[in-house]
């Protein structure tokens, strides 16, 4: 660099030097291209560099560079000063630059490099050891260098880059703007940060730690959303590592983008339905569900969720845990629908689908994971509160009978499924349920008493409506999520026509709530 004018600092910079080195090898060859088109000398390292070789690309090993060659099994292969001394050294600062003239490095003014991919390898993987070894070490270190160094250089960490920055080059004879240089270098430091978290996240749940000291979370893809809960809020939607089938992964098949309050509700139904082995279908309005059915064919399912609480299922976002079929798509499109959520659709389905321009259709390709494991986290004002993901499920071994009367098979059926959907359905709550059906919902009220009080009114309102000679409530099972405080409210469902309850107990007046349940002939477990 001796003799050579200094660089203004966040100004244009010629790419006159490039390092590559990646996992991920999908567009690096024509990336590579047109940085060679530039006249950018290419510096590249193991596979890369075989890779752009057979593509007739010059190519400079790094090992060549630095005088060293890669060493323990390839773990130390860039962490050397002339390759760091090449993406650190700031450009207009004399002493720096006399300094690199003096050791013989040369600047790097690009550095395009992914990660190891542990992130996968640690969500398919058993073997510790094999994850250890897919934790990259020269990668990050190379990453935040070249970040730090934004002033004068450019780093890219995903292929989804390539296309920009190659326009760029294109558009400016071979020179990067400042601006582009700091969007990427947030881009590399995000993505550094996302790798690191993984990495600890996985090795506190392999060594069981259950309060780390420290805990990260992040997210990938990514997407402003037009507003949050609010038209007044801003709001984006990321993905996380590893997920499974769901929202965040599904393929939105048509249908205008989704919101804010599309996709959490859309991931509240998809998980309840995900929830059951029978085929089942989910409505859910404003994260609560106001119908879920089992039965043997996803629109039989369909056509009892929806009978529970017709009015409220208008506008609602619709979950299936089986693929659809014409007849399925055909009950949906009955009534207005914001989102239908399911593994996947037929060509029949999808045609029907097609028709409504305002639905938009999710395909997950499975069911979303309900086996233990995983956390939910939710934001306080200066802290995070986390915890283990619900993947409870009660069966009828679970079942302690505490009242005179012994339920019946029907009931006990009747119940585990009515439970199961009471756990998503937010407190204080309460369900009844019927031939595996939900026949009323109380939900989010502050106080038991009056979620039970709820779910039955609206069973009532809804047979008047139907013209039904009496509530689908008469002959049901009632769950609670929580024990009973006192006894009023299993007078309710009693008077409303349940004729069993379950509930989780504890509470110190549980004998009020059994005698209850005696006096008026219902069986509770």
């Amino acid at each position: 660099m001796t003799g050579s004018a200094p660089l203004a600092a966040g100004g244009p910079v010629r790419v006159a030097r490039a390092l590559l080195s990646v996992s991920d090898k999908t567009g690096i060859v024509d990336f590579a291209r047109t940085l060679a088109r530039h006249g950018a000398e290419i510096l590249s390292t193991g596979g890369t560099a075989r890779t752009l070789g057979e593509a007739g690309l010059p190519v400079v090993e790094v090992a060549t560079r630095t005088g060293f060659p890669e060493i323990l099994d390839g773990r130390v292969k860039t962490l050397h000063p002339a390759v760091h001394g090449g993406l650190l050294g700031r450009r207009d600062d004399e002493a720096h630059r006399a300094e690199m003239a003096a050791h013989g490095i040369a600047p790097i003014d690009l550095v395009a490099v992914d990660l190891y991919p542990f992130e996968r390898t640690a969500a398919t993987e058993e073997s510790f050891a094999a994850c250890i070894e897919t934790i990259d070490i020269g990668g990050p270190a190379m990453i935040r260098s070249a970040a730090k160094n934004h002033a004068f250089v450019a780093v890219l960490t995903d292929p989804a880059d390539y296309a920009e920055v190659a326009a760029a080059l294109d558009a400016a004879g071979g020179a990067l703007d400042g601006d582009l240089r700091r969007r990427l270098a947030q881009a590399a430091f995000a993505r550094t940060a996302a790798y690191d978290a993984a990495i600890s996240n996985w090795l506190a749940e392999r060594l069981g730690v259950e309060a780390p000291r420290r805990v990260a979370f992040a997210g990938a893809a990514g997407r402003a959303l037009r507003y949050g809960e609010n038209p007044h809020q801003r709001a984006a939607f990321y993905a996380t590592a590893g997920a499974g089938p769901g929202v965040a992964t599904a393929e939105q098949v048509q249908g205008k983008a989704l919101s804010y309050n599309n996709i959490a509700d859309a991931d509240a139904a998809f998980a309840l339905a995900s929830d059951f082995d029978e085929p089942a279908a989910v409505i859910v309005k404003h994260a609560n569900p106001c119908g879920a059915a089992c039965a043997a064919d996803a629109a039989a399912a369909w056509e009892a969720a929806h009978a529970c609480d017709p009015t409220s299922a208008f506008g609602g976002i619709v979950a299936f845990n089986r693929p659809l079929d014409a007849a399925a798509a055909a009950a949906v499109c009955e009534i207005f629908t914001e989102v239908v959520i399911a593994p996947a659709a037929d060509a029949a389905a999808r045609a029907l689908f097609a028709a409504r321009k305002n639905l938009r259709l999710l395909l997950t390709g499975g069911l979303a994971d309900r086996s233990a494991g995983g956390r939910t986290m939710r934001t306080v004002a200066g802290g995070l509160l986390v915890q283990d993901r619900d993947a409870a499920r009660i069966g009828a071994d679970d079942l302690e009978v505490v009242s005179a009367r012994w339920p019946t098979a029907r009931e006990i059926d009747d119940m585990i499924f009515a439970f199961r959907v009471c756990k998503h359905v937010k407190s204080n709550a309460i369900v009844y349920a019927r031939d595996g059906a939900t026949v009323g919902i109380g939900a989010g009220q502050t106080s038991r008493l009056d979620a039970a009080r709820a779910a039955a009114a609206k069973a009532r309102e809804t047979a008047e409506a139907a013209a039904e000679r009496e509530p689908r409530t008469v002959g049901s099972v009632v769950a609670s999520d929580a024990f009973f405080p006192f006894p009023d409210a299993v007078a309710v469902a009693a008077e409303a026509g349940a004729t069993a309850v379950v509930q989780p107990g504890g509470s110190i007046r549980d004998d009020e709530a059994i005698a209850a349940a005696d006096a008026r002939g219902l069986a509770m477990v």
